[in-house]
């Protein structure tokens, strides 16, 4: 896949067609050198820590690879869909595979809260998604927004022991459920750089926001209730209930 960025061009272009979906890598020789050092770096920090955390890293590195290498960051510049599950691959299964592996506690789960949701909100302003579109650098300005807080916010809610931690969840699942109503139920298309590529997979622009709000309530509902049982069996372990 052709990965130079041209100013009317995101970073992840150009849109494949539905024959060249499974040959759209992303090639970005930059990118690949530096998630490889990460994993190294990564790998080499977690070499005596407990099985546990080193396959959570190991889940955190594959997940990078699905997120920004492998064809779904081709297929977000052809499918808002695909951009909304990109967002979840983010921040319900790297962020928390982040946080298991290598956590850090010392921001506020409020605070790392409060962060995440403005910015999974700012990602949906029309406005910003075409900035977005058109500048790779405000690409992963905002990707590292999206990924930065869901690490922090997962990190104190996944490593407190209790039941009162899963309370956080609530509100959580309840904007993206919000977002998702919004995506679903609009009338008209509001992200009009997908108007003629959607058209590549049988979609108009509007089927495929109103396909990305449902995305953000089926999909997206899936690693939060894994996680949130997983809190749960700890929690009640924990205070010998389990």
């Amino acid at each position: 896949m052709e990965v130079s960025v041209l100013p009317d061009q995101p970073y992840c272009g150009p849109a494949p067609l539905p024959g060249t979906v499974l040959r759209a890598w992303n090639d970005d020789v930059v990118l690949i050198a530096l998630l490889a050092v990460l994993c190294v770096i990564g790998v080499w920090y977690l070499r005596a820590a407990p099985r546990a955390r080193q396959g959570a890293f190991a889940v955190a590195a594959l997940t990078a690879v699905i997120a920004f290498l492998s064809p779904l960051c081709a297929m977000t510049v052809a499918l808002f869909s695909a951009r909304s599950l990109h967002h979840l691959v983010v921040m319900s299964v790297l962020g928390p595979a982040l946080a298991l592996a290598l956590p850090f506690l010392r921001v506020p789960a409020g605070a790392s809260f409060a962060a995440l949701s403005v910015v999974l909100w700012v990602w949906h302003v029309p406005g910003v998604y075409s900035a977005v579109w058109d500048s790779a650098a405000l690409y992963w300005a905002l990707q590292l927004a999206l990924l930065l807080p869901a690490w922090a916010f997962w990190s104190v809610v996944l490593h407190r022991r209790t039941l009162a931690s899963i309370i956080w969840l609530g509100p959580l699942v309840g904007q993206m459920g919000a977002l998702g109503a919004v995506l679903t139920f609009a009338n008209r298309p509001f992200y009009l750089e997908h108007l003629a590529l959607a058209e590549r997979f049988g979609l108009s622009a509007l089927e495929d926001q109103q396909l990305a709000g449902l995305v953000m309530w089926v999909p997206g509902m899936l690693p939060i209730a894994a996680l949130a049982g997983l809190m749960a069996w700890r929690a009640l372990r924990v205070e010998g209930l389990a």
